[in-house]
């Protein structure tokens, strides 16, 4: 298959850039480079990378997603979720290339009480959420209206670390836990993105939109619905209490979105994909999860 076919695939080791990889359709071939192949924060080699091997389009996966250490970690959030992703709209610019990059809830200040559009006034909480928009504005800057920004949240995979995975082990070796209640959002299965993102390059859809599974939960109603799947497939052998806490329990150095439930209506009539609850999404990426254990 020839170079114009080539899709570079940027934090190719992370829960999305795997699922990408896994998910890619007939048509495409992934070049899938890690930080050790490919530093997006530097400028000249981003430059000289895909000058290189000119893919037709660039999805970048990479990102600083330390929330909390954000905050003192400003040098390398910023490196990554800001100067990365302007170098990459400035090679893809330079290179004809199209460009789809992920960024997240956290350009919220998550004090809506409904779903939230792709237009809706960005007001970060935190260093993290602020390195991601200004990381959007750098690639608007190059690119104008001709980038693919997908905005997602509580992103899972069968791959990497995760809340879910998180929940298991705990569930596993605890008899009570408590999770947060008063933070209400929507799981998004890192593998339905990846499709998303796959069917944006195949539309050429252009423009800011949303994407996370249907439904609404709080983090204790993941937390439940975790456990009532793990034990109903055998990834658990017993149910644990539950103890709702609200966000004042568990204080942590960076703020969190109490509401960040995003608007998908149009991006599912975008990319002429149907919305999968996130319950069924779950259960789907468990019973995955079961499959690789098994056959470990």
């Amino acid at each position: 298959m020839d170079s114009k076919s080539t899709v570079l695939i940027t934090g190719a080791n992370g829960q999305l850039g795997y699922e990408l990889q896994k998910m890619c359709p007939d048509g495409y071939r992934v070049l899938a480079a890690d930080r050790s192949m490919l530093d997006i924060s530097d400028a000249d080699a981003v430059k000289a990378f895909v000058a290189e091997h000119k893919p037709v389009a660039i999805i970048n996966a990479a990102a600083y997603t330390a929330v909390d250490k954000a905050e003192e970690e400003r040098e390398q959030a910023a490196a990554i979720n800001t100067e990365g992703a302007r170098n990459l709209a400035q090679a893809a610019f330079d290179n004809y290339c199209k460009l789809l990059h992920v960024s997240t809830d956290f350009v919220f200040s998550g004090d809506a009480h409904s779903p939230i559009p792709s237009d809706a006034e960005c007001k970060p909480q935190g260093f993290y959420g602020q390195s991601k928009l200004e990381g959007e504005q750098a690639i608007r800057a190059i690119l104008g209206d001709q980038a693919f920004i997908v905005r997602t949240a509580w992103l899972y995979s069968a791959h990497g670390n995760n809340f879910v995975k998180t929940m298991l082990k705990l569930m596993a070796s605890r008899e009570e836990l408590g999770v947060i209640a008063d933070q209400v959002g929507s799981p998004t299965w890192a593998n339905g993105l990846a499709v998303a993102l796959w069917q944006a390059l195949k539309l050429d859809v252009k423009g800011t939109f949303h994407w996370s599974d249907a439904g609404v939960a709080s983090w204790y109603d993941f937390a439940q619905a975790i456990m009532e799947e793990g034990v109903a497939i055998g990834l658990l052998d017993h149910t644990i209490d539950l103890a709702p806490l609200t966000t004042e329990d568990y204080p942590t150095p960076a703020s969190r979105p109490a509401y960040s439930v995003l608007d998908k209506t149009t991006t599912w009539k975008a990319l002429r994909l149907e919305g999968t609850h996130w319950r069924v999404a779950l259960r789907n990426m468990m019973n995955e999860l079961k499959r690789d254990m098994d056959n470990e």
